[in-house]
């Protein structure tokens, strides 16, 4: 396990993981811990664009995924500050280059079992054909999390994952 040194941050600690793995719920405790802004990329997409993920999807998901980049350039350029990524950011390679420039990445990674139990699947697009599409997901993307994390994070409790991360970057 890498450690980092320095007493001040001075990278974003940039979240990556499946949806519903607890990126924003643990990236805004951690902020607050941290005396750092938050940014939720899905939200700061939404507020720029005046439209839900949804809407946005009903394009395609080509034009989700490039709109997100954009975004991903745009909100990586302000440091330091905790940032939640949408959970199939890992799909573009220049967003993990982007993101890696000015930020410490880390995987989220929680149990595929507990995301399926409790994730409202009508709000997020990509799984609008049912709980099967997640195990898919999960499939397709859990290679990508690891390849490009500098550190995992096995999100079973809240309060230990953000004590794990608080110890990796202190």
């Amino acid at each position: 396990m890498k450690k980092l040194c320095d007493n001040r941050l001075t990278k974003n600690i940039v979240i990556i993981g499946m949806p519903g793995s607890g990126k924003s719920t643990i990236g805004k405790e951690l902020a607050k811990r941290l005396n750092m802004k938050f940014c939720d990329i899905d939200e700061y997409i939404v507020k720029k664009e005046s439209k839900s993920i949804p809407e946005i999807f009903q394009k395609g998901e080509e034009e989700f995924r490039n709109i997100e980049s954009i975004a991903v350039k745009e909100v990586s350029s302000k440091f330091p500050q905790v940032i939640a990524t949408g959970g199939g950011v890992i799909k573009r390679e220049e967003n993990i280059k982007v993101l890696r420039q000015n930020g410490i990445i880390i995987f989220l990674n929680r149990p595929i079992e507990h995301i399926a139990q409790d994730v409202d699947i009508k709000s997020r697009p990509l799984l609008k054909d049912g709980s099967e599409k997640l195990y898919d997901l999960f499939k397709d993307r859990y290679e990508l999390y690891n390849k490009h994390c500098d550190y995992i994070i096995e999100n079973i409790n809240i309060e230990e994952s953000i004590e794990k991360i608080l110890n990796f970057i202190q």
